[in-house]
């Protein structure tokens, strides 16, 4: 039945998908309301909406997953509606039944329908009765190890663990040897307790050079269903998509048409309501198929990617939620539905790249981007939850932004992304900046072959830490010694700088990058132009300032170079990448500890899950040591050395931070 619009909704989420949520309700008169823990009480969301209501504190357990808070804060402020945007609660059938009995609309599908869905196992059951292709497998309730094993067997390697509940990634792990799959399998359980309380696993075949495509649907309550097209997600590490396209490389109207069927059928057997996607597995091995592509899962709720189908579609997945929770029916019909151009969105994450993908935490100091739209179609749009100055912490997903580019193909589109790439700066944390670029400009992506182990074969490739050119570091010694100021006035003589009679002037300036101090000398040739003597060699150059950047030219190449100067540290950016320098205090003196050879070290602020040694035990260079969860991932920590276990510093269930010494493995020439 239609009823009035909401007047006003309370948005059970923070950080980006809440802002996006909060933009869209704006646009339509609808009030708003935050809730946000002690770790968020400054946050973009919460001074964006409205209103907002405190719910606990820092950990995810005491706060956004505590639905009867979030019942309490709504109708606190007199929310008509919840919206409940991506992870946390928003795939929690409970939830949604302790707000419809709340006298509340849940701004999603129906409870039941999140059942369907929610364990794997069953749904791929469901969907094999809705007569969806679905990938071999085992989904049965049998959960011994020594059957999961046998079914593995029976399947053939290579097989995937997935945690039956939740989705992300998380308790998911890739198994290509028998001898592999114990352990493989306790780390996947490990993993899915921690981040859905359901440790039940389940087996599917594991799929030659597989694609990750995906159909976006929308369903109201009059039994209309839809879908808007697909995304392709293959370009994945850890089984977590790093940049999303629509439409997918290589897809015939042939193969979207049965896909997009496949997904308005799997949608109507579960009665559903909203926005959902439903994610198949496409065999990438050559040109896709109608009968080459198999269910995987579907997830019942927004996307994080979803922009990229607003921008082909025209159409605001938010609104579309809005309406059709208030009990309207969807605006257009299938047949009404366009694809215009394409669209690309890239995933800005605060990780270090090369020490494998670990989040990293930390102060953004700086945060800036190309001129774009936020939470809005347009050729580039830039969606955050963050801005300059926040803090990203332990204890959330360390997104930074999501870039979005549109163009009408998709080699305009990619170039765009790859602009907004290199015109992007951060700084106060690790990114995966550098990563982006460099993926953004791989051959075979670019050329559109790609399946989910691109990243993978490439992975050297694109995390390989780029040392600063010579001409950065260059720069970076004119900037340190101040000699980039603007003068004061048009009077020549305040462009004349350090004069001296006898020679040129120059300068001295000591410079330290990754630890390592190096001596620059610089000599002034005329206003603006050096040239500086460093290890490396000599470079000559002119610089011109810019608001927050450096018009540099070297040897008749003219590029733009971004600029931060934070006290005695200096970033400079170009094309994706950022290199930092720090002008030393020479009065300052170096500590000089040091951890030592054999000390395993905190990659990051964590728990500890699982230790498998004891002191005294005797390991060798690449045993597994303990287990660190961060971000409800499972991170490995392994001997750095042969030797013995000296020192062991930790136990299961420590909170550590990062950088604290965990072990120490003694060597035998120690």
């Amino acid at each position: 039945m239609n009823q009035r619009m909401f007047q006003k909704i309370l948005i059970a989420n923070r950080g980006e998908i809440a802002c996006r949520v909060i933009a869209t309700a704006r646009r339509m008169g609808i009030a708003t309301v935050a809730v946000y823990s002690d770790a968020d009480a400054g946050a973009a969301h919460v001074a964006m909406a409205d209103e907002a209501v405190r719910i606990g504190p820092a950990p995810v357990a005491d706060s956004y997953l505590k639905g009867q808070a979030i019942i309490d804060a709504a109708r606190q402020t007199g929310a008509e509606a919840v919206h409940p945007g991506y992870g946390f609660l928003s795939e929690n059938p409970a939830f949604v039944d302790l707000v419809t009995a709340a006298g509340l609309t849940f701004i999603g599908p129906p409870a039941d329908a999140i059942r369907a869905m929610g364990l794997k196992d069953a749904a791929k059951a469901a969907m094999e009765r809705a007569g969806v292709p679905v990938v071999p497998g085992y989904h049965g309730a049998d959960q011994s190890p020594d059957l999961l094993a046998a079914e593995a067997a029976r399947i053939g390697y290579p097989v995937l663990i997935k945690a039956r509940a939740g989705g992300g990634g998380k308790g998911m792990r890739l198994v290509e040897r028998p001898e592999d799959f114990t352990d493989a399998l306790a780390s996947a359980r490990r993993e899915a307790q921690s981040a859905f309380g359901d440790p039940a696993c389940l087996i599917e075949k594991y799929v030659t050079s597989p694609r990750h495509i995906e159909i976006q649907v929308f369903a109201d309550g009059h039994g209309n269903v839809v879908h808007l097209f697909e995304r392709d997600c293959s370009l994945q590490r850890r089984h977590q998509k790093v940049i999303e396209e629509a439409p997918a490389p290589g897809m015939t109207e042939a193969v979207r048409t049965a896909m997009g069927r496949a997904a308005v059928e799997a949608a109507r057997a579960i009665g559903y309501r909203g926005a959902g996607t439903v994610e198949f597995i496409a065999d990438g091995s050559g040109p896709l198929r109608e009968n080459g592509f198999w269910f995987m899962e579907m997830n019942t709720r927004l996307q994080v990617e979803h922009p990229v189908s607003e921008a082909i579609t025209g159409v605001d997945f938010v609104e579309w939620q809005l309406r059709v929770a208030a009990g309207e029916p969807l605006p257009l019909r299938q047949q009404d539905l366009r694809i215009d151009g394409w669209a690309f969105e890239a995933r800005l994450y605060a990780e270090d790249v090369p020490r494998g993908f670990l989040p990293a935490t930390g102060t953004l100091d700086h945060l800036s981007f190309p001129p774009a739209a936020s939470f809005a179609r347009a050729d580039l749009r830039v969606d955050s939850g963050v801005r300059p100055g926040d803090r990203i912490s332990p204890w959330y997903d360390p997104m930074i932004a999501k870039i979005i580019t549109h163009g009408p193909d998709r080699a305009t589109a990619l170039r765009r992304l790859s602009e907004a790439l290199a015109a992007t700066l951060v700084a106060g944390t690790t990114t995966n900046l550098a990563f982006l670029s460099a993926l953004s400009r791989q051959p075979d992506f670019v050329a559109g072959r790609v399946d989910t182990g691109l990243i993978a074969r490439h992975l050297a490739a694109l995390t390989t830490p780029v040392a600063p050119p010579a001409e950065i570091e260059a720069l970076a010694a004119v900037v340190a010694l101040g000699l980039l100021a603007k003068p004061a006035s048009s009077d020549p003589w305040d462009r004349i700088g350090a004069f001296r009679g006898w020679a040129a002037p120059e300068d001295f300036v000591t410079l330290v990058r990754d630890g390592a101090a190096r001596d620059h000398k610089v000599l002034h040739l005329a206003h603006g132009a050096f040239q500086v003597t460093s290890p490396d060699g000599v470079v000559t150059l002119s610089a011109d300032p810019l608001d927050g950047a450096v018009r540099l030219t070297t040897d008749g190449h003219v590029t733009t170079v971004r600029l931060l100067a934070d006290g005695p540290t200096l970033t400079l950016g170009r094309d994706g990448q950022s290199w930092s320098f720090t002008r030393p205090d020479p009065l300052e003196r170096a500590e000089g500890t040091q951890a030592g050879e054999g000390a395993v070290v905190a990659p990051m602020p964590g728990l500890v899950t699982a230790v498998h040694v004891s002191p005294g035990a005797t390991v060798r260079q690449g045993d597994p040591l303990m287990v660190l969860e961060a971000m409800k991932m499972e991170h490995r920590l392994t001997a750095p050395r042969d030797g013995t276990v000296a020192e062991l510093g930790v136990a299961v269930g420590d909170q550590v931070s990062d950088g604290a010494l965990l072990a120490r493995i003694e060597g035998a020439d120690d």
